[in-house]
């Protein structure tokens, strides 16, 4: 009797009876297997790609100005005005490229790249990190050191956009709309000017095969990443469309600039007038000749051409992000510990001493991480086990844990 009612009972839709299948789900009117379920799945699933893809679901009205961009950056990054400037106006014209319909006129707007500059801790990966909260558009952050020239040990140039289609569902025309960071650009530039019998294929190779990107053209991209096979299915992808955000510390290019700034014309054409020099910020002097001097190939500068820098952080600046912004670091230690129900406070002079450690060792807000780390590691390895409630970080305190952790450092590299 079993038997025969589980045959009577069959799939709506192929028909199959329950005694043929996995699993038969029960409707209000009707049945459905395990294998058709999966089936409207994976068409349901491709249907909402379909629809998240189209261009028309970005409207500019509802899109953030560049004031408004710069204003969200504002909240999480201190200081740095040109460079979110620059960025939040990238960032809007970007959108406006996309929305742009054909006219009578065939004007047609051309991605404008960007390259910034900036020593180690300044911001450069934090303001990709932020601005991505914010766009309607896919967004990744790609870093250049793995890279090399195809065919040698390493990762393909076009895996960077591996990681665009991955954000993107593997959506090829929402991938195409996308924005790209580089981080650490610097590390493929040309090791040398002197001919070689070794070709530079983590430098200039990489630069070279990074042209048809920047550019605009249709890329083969490998669907995992990494080496392309003669067996594998390439995804074809159009980067006229993508933007390319780079960033680098470029550590050393201050001896560069100083050199092109003390160059001096001799003869008819030397100026009388020499330009007061601010020595302690040479960044702010960058042109695109510097990058060149530096390693980057003319063409792939010239494929970026929005040049901006990064101002070193001062000792106001480092105070400030120690406390300002909504993702600081002190709130962040406060947040820990109030998970284990431990009220923490720090002692402005604590505060104080914090930064003037940091200004000595110049490696920007990652400084303040590291001596913060070092304060605070004995608090949070025994503040759990205890029953304490509250507990202020002064500035006795901070200078007894960090001179500690830096008589333990000198010790092991002795």
């Amino acid at each position: 009797m079993g038997e025969n009612s589980r045959n009577k009972r069959k799939c709506s839709f192929c028909g199959r009876p329950e005694s043929e299948v996995g699993l038969l789900i029960t409707g209000l009117n009707g049945y459905i297997c395990d294998s058709c379920s999966q089936q409207a799945y994976e068409i349901v699933k491709e249907a909402m790609q379909n629809s998240k893809g189209d261009a028309g679901s970005l409207d500019l009205k509802e899109l953030p100005k560049p004031t408004e961009i710069k204003a969200f950056l504002d909240q999480y990054v201190i200081g740095q005005d040109d460079a979110k400037r620059y960025l939040s106006v990238a960032v809007y014209n970007h959108y406006k490229r996309l929305l742009q319909k054909p006219g009578k006129d065939d004007v047609e707007i051309e991605k404008s790249n960007i390259i910034m500059v900036g020593s180690t801790g300044t911001g450069k990966t934090l303001l990709a990190r932020t601005i991505a909260k914010l766009l309607k558009v896919p967004f990744t952050i790609v870093d250049a050191t793995v890279l090399t020239e195809a065919g040698y040990v390493g990762e393909d140039i076009e895996s960077l956009l591996t990681r665009l289609l991955q954000v993107a569902d593997y959506n090829v025309a929402e991938a195409e709309r996308g924005i790209v960071f580089i981080d650490e650009i610097d590390k493929i530039a040309r090791k040398g000017d002197n001919p070689s019998i070794t070709r530079d294929v983590s430098g200039e190779g990489v630069q070279q095969g990074l042209l048809k990107l920047l550019e605009g053209s249709m890329v083969n991209v490998p669907p995992q990443g990494g080496r392309k096979h003669p067996d594998q299915k390439m995804i074809a992808v159009n980067t006229k469309n993508i933007l390319f955000i780079c960033g680098g510390a470029f550590d050393g290019i201050e001896r560069k600039i100083a050199q092109r700034l003390n160059t001096n014309v001799v003869g008819y054409g030397a100026t009388k007038e020499t330009v007061k020099i601010d020595r302690s910020n040479m960044m702010q002097y960058i042109a695109p000749q510097d990058l060149k001097s530096f390693g980057l190939i003319p063409e792939i500068i010239g494929r970026l051409p929005i040049l901006t820098y990064l101002n070193p952080l001062d000792r106001t600046a480092l105070r400030n992000i120690l406390t300002e912004p909504k993702n600081a670091i002190i709130r962040q230690y406060q947040h820990l510990f109030k998970m284990d129900g431990i009220e923490l406070t720090f002692e402005n002079e604590a505060l104080e001493y914090i930064v003037d450690k940091a200004v000595e060792f110049t490696l920007g807000a990652r400084g303040l991480r590291s001596i913060c780390e070092a304060v605070m590691k004995d608090l949070m390895f025994d503040a759990p086990s205890s029953e304490l409630k509250t507990f202020v970080i002064t500035k006795q305190y901070a200078e007894q844990k960090f001179q500690e952790s830096a008589s333990i450092i000198k010790k092991q590299g002795e």
